[in-house]
């Protein structure tokens, strides 16, 4: 789920690039005269609702459902009281630890 992100950046950005250029109702990519037909923000709209819709449907998958996107392990509840077992103290730093740990 890291790569996601900027994979729908970049494939928003083709997305603009080409569709806005041709226009999604030239399938066989005609010349159009483009001082004759005034501009419709139809798909500029379009654009702006997907983006709406993909962001809530993102935050709302993280908010509610976490779990789902990756490693549940990453949500493990803190406890203040117990140095984690990845971080290796010094021994000469074992005094300001117990110090610390005695404060609330």
């Amino acid at each position: 789920h890291f790569i996601l992100p900027f994979a729908i950046a970049g494939l928003s950005m083709i997305h603009l690039l080409f569709l806005h250029q041709t226009g999604s109702s030239n399938p066989t990519g005609l010349n159009s005269n483009y001082e004759k037909v005034p501009f419709h923000p139809y798909f500029s709209y379009k654009d702006l609702l997907g983006f709406a819709i993909l962001l809530s449907a993102l935050t709302l998958l993280s908010t509610f459902a976490p779990n789902l996107l990756g490693d549940p392990d990453n949500f493990i509840p803190a406890n203040p009281l117990v140095t984690p077992p990845h971080i290796k103290p010094e021994w000469y730093f074992l005094f300001a630890y117990a110090i610390l740990r005695s404060i609330p």
